[in-house]
């Protein structure tokens, strides 16, 4: 198995316990979309703890590569992916935050 297959498996155990629905292929692309920081044991992870951290991803994922407007809308669902993924999972990996946020706002076309 691949590095980067080791670490799509890693996000697929993590969704299949919070109960999340995923395709292989689509996980897969939003992997590669986060490129070499899956391997990086701090930037693969988003620390919902750390407010500039939720800004980076609202700011660089939500605005920027899905093209969303700013608003409350985002830090709201932003929120939810945190819930959803629970505080006692300590591992919140940037690949199953983005594909969560990428599936609540129905921007799948973004990884076509």
């Amino acid at each position: 198995m691949s590095k980067f297959q080791s670490e799509v498996e890693k996000y697929k155990k993590l969704m299949d316990k919070v109960g999340v629905k995923y395709t292989d292929k689509m996980i897969e692309k939003v992997a590669k979309g986060c490129g070499p920081s899956i391997y990086n044991k701090d930037a693969s992870t988003v620390s919902f703890s750390d407010p500039k951290e939720l800004d980076r991803v609202k700011k660089n994922y939500l605005i920027k590569k899905l093209g969303l407007k700013d608003g409350p809308k985002l830090d709201d669902a932003i929120q939810e992916v945190g819930k959803t993924i629970g505080s006692s999972n300590r591992n919140k990996y940037r690949a199953v935050v983005y594909y969560m946020l990428m599936k609540k706002f129905k921007k799948s076309g973004i990884y076509k």
